[in-house]
């Protein structure tokens, strides 16, 4: 039994002696590898932070320059915005103040919008009375028209209100059987006066839109109008109303010393042969 323990120590000493250098060995292979991948790594390491280093020192160097030259821009920027400032005070000295410039734009571009859509004479017309004085006067000595955002829309839209004042609207009417001029001025869609006529006529006098085949295309004579032919209907200011309605009248006064004259002449005809 004795011998049998004996022999069992004698066993696991020698595997233990065996085994020791084996392990021994391993663990030398495995530090020298380390090491060797630490030197490997220390190298690059150091090779990249100098790389790294450099690089550092270049991009310093830029920041530092741009941070010069941004203070040096911001410099010059200080210098813009304090010579800004004085010429706008010596604008507004000269021109008006800022709130005044504020509402000049704002009624400025209303005023644009409506000289855009005029439609005619007598737009163009309320238009000169109720908005143009204030654009032509406004700041002083009237002289927010003559700021560069203003001044070529100021003549382009005053070039557009004569342009307007000439402008005349015309529609067409189609005559049909028992229509005359002056029936045609009574219509509620055309004019809704029938003294009107003598502007039909004007508009018609020279040549009509058009007319069927033998029917005439001018109106020489205002009482002699035709079925088919299509006639200009003009839109008329207050002044061409004025001047139609006298027109009326002086045809009026025309036709009834002339019926005189005739009733004049019959009447010593009949004397004359009694």
């Amino acid at each position: 039994m004795k011998f049998h323990k004996l022999l069992v120590f004698m066993m696991v000493f020698s595997l233990a002696v065996i085994s020791s250098p084996t392990f021994a060995q391993d663990d030398d292979d495995d530090d020298d590898g380390e090491m060797m991948e630490e030197e490997m790594d220390e190298e690059m390491w150091q090779a990249q932070m100098d790389e790294y280093t450099a690089r550092k020192s270049d991009l310093t160097s830029q920041l530092d320059a741009l941070n010069t030259e941004i203070d040096g821009l911001k410099k010059r920027l200080g210098d813009f915005k304090f010579a800004e400032d004085n010429a706008n005070n010596i604008l507004w000295a000269m021109v008006g103040s800022k709130s005044g410039y504020d509402e000049y734009k704002t009624k400025f571009a209303d005023a644009e919008k409506r000289v855009n859509a005029c439609k005619g004479p007598d737009d163009a017309t309320d238009i000169e009375t109720n908005l143009w004085p204030y654009l032509t006067d406004a700041g002083i000595s009237g002289r927010y028209k003559c700021l560069p955002e203003f001044w070529d829309r100021y003549n382009a839209m005053k070039k557009k209100i004569a342009d307007c004042k000439g402008k005349m609207e015309t529609g067409t009417y189609t005559v049909v059987k028992g229509d005359c001029l002056y029936k045609i001025a009574g219509m509620k869609n055309i004019y809704g006066n029938s003294r009107l006529w003598p502007a039909i006529w004007d508009a018609n006098k020279s040549g009509v839109v058009s007319a069927p085949p033998r029917v005439a295309k001018t109106i020489p004579n205002p009482n002699l109008i035709y079925p088919g032919q299509v006639l200009k209907i003009p839109t008329l200011t207050d002044a061409q109303k004025n001047d139609a309605m006298s027109r009326t009248n002086s045809y009026k006064t025309k036709r009834k010393m002339k019926t005189k004259s005739v009733d004049s002449g019959d009447m010593k005809k009949e004397d004359e042969k009694k």
